[in-house]
C-alpha cells in the first residue's frame, strides 16, 4: 500500500473514530445512563486520537525534509563529481606548463629574453583561469558546492564570475534544501540583471560563529535608494516582462532565512570604479 492511500485511510479512521465517539455521548446522554466515568474515557479517547494526528503531523514534516535533503544529494552530487573530473584534466594541463617553463631556455638564447618568454606564459595562464572552481572543492558543504558550480558553468560565457572561499567548514542554522533555495534565488538575480553582453559575478562563501556567510555583488548601474527598499517587498520587480517573480523569490528568501534567526541585506558597492548590487546573507 502506498503512502497516499495509508494517509486516506489513516484519516477515514480519525473521522470515524470521532464520529463514533460523539455519537455515544450523545446517545448515553439522551438515555441518562452518562456519567462521570464515561466522560473520563470519552476524553481519553479523544487525547488519543488528537495525539496520534499529532504525531503523524510530525513524523510526515520530519519525512519530507529528509526526503527533500535526499533530493539536494541527488541533483547536485552529480556537477560536484564533474568538477571533481575538471579539476583533474586542468592538473594534467598544469603538469603540461610546468614543462614547458621548464624547458623553455632550450629555445630561447639570453637570459632577459628566457624571463620574459616565461612572464608571458605565465600571466597567459593566469589569465585562461585554469583552477578558479578549485575553492569550491575544499568546502564541507558538497551540496552547496555542486549547486554554486551548476549555476557558474551553465551561466553566460560571457559573464566573468570569481568565488572566494575563506572557510572550509561551512555551517548553517537551516536545512540543505532550504539554504540552497535562499542562495538559488541570489544568484539567478545576479546572473539575470547583467546584460546579454555579459558582466562580473563575485561571490564570497565564509562561516563566522556557526554562521554562514555568503555574499553576492553582480555589476550593474546604480539605482536609488527607493529602489532598493522595495526589492524584498512581496511581488515588486524591476523585471517587467516577468513582474512579481522577483520580488516573489526574494521575499520568501528573506521569511526563510528571518524565520532560522538570519538576515538579509542589500546595498551597492563601487569597486575598479564599476557599481555592484551586493547581497549578503548571515544565516
Amino acid at each position: 500500500m502506498n503512502k497516499g492511500k495509508r494517509k486516506i485511510l489513516y484519516r477515514v479512521f480519525c473521522f470515524l473514530s470521532l464520529a463514533i465517539a460523539v455519537y455515544l455521548v450523545i446517545d448515553l446522554k439522551v438515555s441518562r445512563t452518562l456519567d462521570l466515568k464515561m466522560i473520563i474515557v470519552f476524553i481519553l479517547f479523544l487525547v488519543v486520537i488528537i495525539w496520534g494526528t499529532i504525531d503523524w503531523k510530525l513524523n510526515n514534516d520530519i519525512i519530507k525534509e529528509q526526503t527533500k535533503e535526499l533530493m539536494m544529494y541527488q541533483l547536485y552530487i552529480q556537477p560536484l563529481e564533474e568538477l571533481v573530473k575538471e579539476i583533474r584534466a586542468k592538473q594534467h594541463e598544469f603538469d603540461n606548463h610546468l614543462n614547458a617553463i621548464l624547458n623553455m631556455h632550450l629555445t630561447v638564447g639570453t637570459y632577459d629574453e628566457l624571463v620574459k618568454e616565461q612572464s608571458e606564459y605565465i600571466k597567459q595562464i593566469c589569465r585562461d583561469g585554469g583552477n578558479q572552481y578549485l575553492p569550491l572543492l575544499r568546502i564541507s558543504d558538497k551540496v552547496l558546492a555542486g549547486f554554486l558550480y551548476s549555476k557558474i558553468v551553465s551561466s553566460n560565457e560571457n559573464i566573468d564570475t570569481q568565488i572566494e572561499v575563506r572557510s572550509k567548514e561551512i555551517i548553517s542554522r537551516v536545512s540543505e534544501h532550504r539554504l540552497i533555495e535562499i542562495v538559488g534565488v541570489l544568484v539567478d538575480n545576479a546572473y539575470e540583471a547583467c546584460s546579454s553582453e555579459g558582466g562580473k559575478v563575485r561571490m564570497l562563501l565564509d562561516s563566522r560563529q556557526d554562521h554562514l556567510f555568503f555574499q553576492i555583488l553582480n555589476q550593474h548601474e546604480k539605482v536609488s535608494f527607493e529602489t532598493i527598499g522595495h526589492f524584498f517587498e512581496n511581488g515588486y520587480s524591476t523585471k517587467s516582462k516577468r513582474k512579481g517573480e522577483r520580488g516573489l523569490g526574494l521575499y520568501r528568501a528573506k521569511m526563510i532565512a528571518e524565520k532560522a534567526g538570519g538576515e538579509i541585506m542589500v546595498g551597492q558597492e563601487e569597486i575598479g570604479g564599476e557599481n555592484y548590487i551586493q547581497f549578503t546573507v548571515v544565516i
